[in-house]
């Protein structure tokens, strides 16, 4: 059983090759992931009766010797036991996973962060700042640069792409469980994903640091020109930031051995020291020098800015000093892994454009390892902000072959674009022609090879092998864990990829939500606004939206996610009825309000969403009391009689308006007429209609 507290049988089958990136990172939340964050001293399996109903606490079918408990929440506290909660929350993060691999779309990203925030480090509200400063950095501030793609989306296909690697691949996993003296394998592999969550998906929270670095270099350039040439910004007064308190001197004492470290730089130097300075040869002191330098110095590293320093530094002080998380060395193993994972270790460690270069093992530091192997890996549907970047030739997609402890993957490139492609090839078979001489070396007046970013690195080859695979050759060690990159071509898809009309960052998803929820509570007051023209008061009123805000906590995971779901759903029902939104001034039609046939295409569309988002869930149709409701996962606005896991727009529309009552129907309609509102309060966006 992968889900003890649920009901396997109603679980959505994986419909993808053991071997894929989807299939493998899906099979390691669902199996290998098997008991996560379960309290053993509770229920940990739950019985179902012949009609597949949960049996629950104090029956026969539950496990002997359990405490049989009501202590998890669903719709509200002490619903359900307390591992049943859990199981929940991991086929939340399930669920997002495959989301967020079918779409790409930043706004299914979130989801995946949200899960794992709410998981592992707690209350989302208290994080949601970090998370979206890396999002609103990036939409609004790299156009002005001249290289830069997305950090966002990017973090979470790196996150996942760990995940399939860990489940697919043997050999990594034994050196992971050797390394932490792990000999369960659910608890090795729930082990991996709070640090690897931890690594992979922060490692770039740092960027706000880089970009306006960047953005001054970026104008000043001019072609040929050296960036020593330029002015450049510096970061100083960093005292504060990277100092720590007593409380935390003692607590990291403790772990290393009676150690005291004054600030942060000092700590890192000296785990990386430990880690790597045998093999690498540096001492905690040139270490201490290098990291004291990155962010005053930046002429000191070819003027470059590394956002790793920042995202590590900016992760300790957050978890560990603002949240009051518990540090350990293996959360200081994440942080190291994200300190190393740009520049630091390619530049100032293994110096692995030289001669002498080693590549990384997994034994040293398997965390690091990981990052830096996927973060390489992982260079397609990266949206391009930079200048010249939007002009590159990026893999669009990717497929992967994960299986016999290999990594072969194939980078798919848009056929389209071929024009571009024959231009290179037949560019650099000149060059090839003229400057490169028999032994295979280059003349020493050869002019730089032309490039077509990312393919060209791709298409070059040295002794079989492409200088995209060579690179990541040079940084960690694959002698064990072999790799095999190629390049593709493919038409492009939108089925699993569609953007609509209306434009917004939406960094309010959360408030959204919180909105959503909050207004069934107060729904007569909501009624009363609306009927007032005062939407907008309603919404403002600070001590209703702290109201919310409790409400919206004391949901689990899986409800504060369908609120999430169905106001990201919100552009889709515009496109469909020929709106949109946007902050731009616009000649189209204001939508000031729904007609009634727009409100029963909402509708139908809405209904569609909650029934598929219940079937992924497990949730069946059924009329029990509403006390055993979220025990038994049963809702009598399913469809009955339903057996499978994908409903039709057809179905679903025929159940709204055959087997919905009104005010059923007005559950589906009514929260997108409060979105109408809240687009203008919280993200100043208007409605408008395509025809006049």
């Amino acid at each position: 059983m992968s889900y003890t507290m649920l009901n396997n049988s109603k679980m959505r089958p994986i419909n993808y090759s053991a071997e894929s990136l989807e299939g493998a990172a899906l099979s390691f939340i669902r199996t290998s992931c098997e008991g996560l964050r379960f309290d053993k001293t509770k229920l940990t399996h739950m019985g179902f009766g012949s009609d597949g109903t949960a049996a629950g606490p104090g029956s026969a079918e539950a496990e002997r010797g359990m405490v049989q408990d009501l202590e998890g929440k669903s719709s509200r506290p002490g619903q359900i036991p307390y591992n049943m909660e859990k199981d929940v929350d991991r086929l939340c993060l399930e669920n997002a996973v495959e989301r967020f691999l079918g779409s790409g779309k930043k706004e299914d990203a979130f989801d995946v962060y949200f899960c794992y925030l709410e998981m592992f480090v707690g209350d989302y509200e208290k994080n949601r700042r970090m998370i979206e400063l890396l999002s609103e950095f990036e939409a609004t501030g790299s156009g002005l640069l001249m290289k830069h793609r997305d950090h966002y989306s990017h973090s979470v296909y790196v996150f996942t792409l760990g995940l399939a690697i860990y489940e697919s691949n043997s050999i990594f996993r034994y050196i992971y469980k050797k390394y932490y003296d792990l000999r369960d394998d659910c608890e090795a592999a729930a082990h991996f994903l709070k640090y690897w969550g931890m690594a992979s998906l922060f490692h770039d929270i740092g960027y706000p640091f880089e970009l306006p670095f960047e953005q001054v270099c970026s104008y000043f350039e001019v072609d040929g020109d050296k960036r020593q040439d330029r002015p450049f910004l510096a970061y100083h007064a960093l005292e504060n930031f990277v100092a720590l308190s007593d409380e935390m001197k003692d607590k990291i004492s403790e772990l290393y051995g009676g150690m005291r470290f004054d600030n942060t730089n000092e700590m890192f130097a000296h785990i990386l020291a430990m880690k790597l300075g045998e093999e690498y040869r540096f001492t905690p002191i040139q270490m201490y020098n290098v990291l004291s330098d990155k962010p005053t110095r930046p002429d000191k590293f070819n003027h470059f800015m590394d956002h790793g320093y920042f995202s590590a530094t900016v992760i300790f002080k957050r978890l560990f000093e603002e949240l009051g998380i518990e540090i350990n060395k293996t959360y200081l193993d994440s942080l190291t892994a994200i300190l190393m994972h740009n520049s630091l270790y390619k530049f100032s460690i293994a110096h692995y454009k030289s001669a002498g270069n080693k590549p990384l093992r997994a034994e040293l530091h398997p965390i690091a390892y990981m990052l830096m192997l996927c973060d390489e890996l992982q260079c397609w549907d990266r949206t391009a902000y930079g200048r010249n970047s939007r002009k590159e030739f990026h893999p669009m997609a990717c497929r992967f072959d994960l299986s016999k402890d290999r990594i072969s993957v194939v980078y798919l490139f848009d056929s389209k674009q071929m024009g571009k492609v024959d231009d290179f090839v037949d560019k650099y078979r000149r060059w090839e022609k003229e400057y490169v001489q028999k032994d295979g070396k280059t003349k020493p007046d050869a002019p730089k090879p032309p490039k077509l970013k990312a393919y060209s690195e791709m298409y070059i080859k040295k002794g079989g092998k492409n200088a995209f695979q060579l690179d990541i050759e040079s940084i960690v060690d694959l002698t064990e864990i072999k790799l095999d990159v190629k390049a593709d071509f493919t038409e492009r898809s939108t089925t699993n990829h569609q953007r609509y009309l209306s434009d917004s960052n939406y960094l309010n998803l959360y408030n959204f939500a919180i909105v959503l929820n909050g207004r069934w509570g107060s729904i007569e007051d909501w009624k009363k606004a609306r009927s007032e023209g005062k939407e907008e008061q309603f919404l403002q009123d600070p001590t209703l939206i702290e109201q919310f805000g409790e409400r919206f906590k004391d949901l689990s995971l899986e409800y504060k996610l369908s609120n999430i779901n169905q106001a990201k759903a919100f552009s889709r029902y515009l496109d469909v009825i020929g709106c949109f939104y946007t902050d731009k001034i616009v000649d189209y039609e204001f939508l000031e309000e729904f007609s009634q046939d727009e409100l029963v295409k909402i509708g139908r569309l809405e209904h569609h969403r909650w029934l598929q988002e219940h079937v992924n869930m497990g949730w069946t149709y059924g009329t029990p009391d509403k006390d055993k409701r979220e025990l038994e996962r049963r809702h009598k606005d399913m469809i009955e009689g339903f057996t499978g896991f994908e409903v039709s727009q057809e179905a679903a529309s025929k159940h709204y308006d055959d087997e919905l009552d009104v005010e059923t129907q007005d559950k589906d309609t009514d929260p997108m007429e409060c979105m109408l509102v809240m687009l203008r309060v919280y993200d100043g966006l208007r409605i408008y209609r395509l025809d006049h």
